[in-house]
């Protein structure tokens, strides 16, 4: 499911690529499975509805987010990390980070790699079209996951 939010990264715009339909028969022709592709659309819409799911969060301050076991079990303290060094970077606003969280708790995993956690954030950016700095792009873009992101 993964490598299909790669493709339509690299082959459509934000509010670009077609209906679930014919985005599915142009996955297949692209050579992608049917399963992977139902888990992927279904995933997407999920990512469309997130939004009237997430409420609406107040300014935090310096209020911290914290994991409950079933969070904790599924995203690593490593990606706990991530996610608090990109609000840090003021690239995720809590609402953000709760449709990267829950958009994270869809996947099937057991535990949500950072490596699968940046493709998240990299959807919900795209999708939501949320600017941010070229060099976040590049740390998302990464595919090195020997960097300690680590909560304080």
């Amino acid at each position: 499911m993964i490598d299909i939010l790669v493709y339509l990264f690299e082959n459509y715009l934000p509010d670009a690529y077609p209906e679930p339909a014919v985005l599915a028969r142009k996955l297949s022709a692209a050579g992608f499975e049917e399963e992977e592709i139902t888990e992927a659309l279904s995933w997407l819409d999920g990512l469309e509805h997130s939004e009237a799911v997430v409420v609406t969060l107040r300014e935090q301050g310096t209020a911290i987010r914290v994991y409950d076991e079933a969070e904790q079990a599924r995203l690593s303290l490593e990606c706990r990390g991530f996610l608090v060094f990109l609000e840090q970077a003021g690239t995720l606003d809590p609402a953000l980070r709760e449709t990267v969280v829950e958009r994270a708790l869809a996947l099937p995993d057991s535990e949500v790699a950072l490596s699968k956690l940046k493709v998240i954030v990299l959807a919900v950016l795209w999708r939501r079209q949320h600017e941010f700095d070229a060099l976040i792009l590049e740390e998302l873009l990464s595919d090195e996951d020997d960097r300690e992101y680590t909560c304080h």
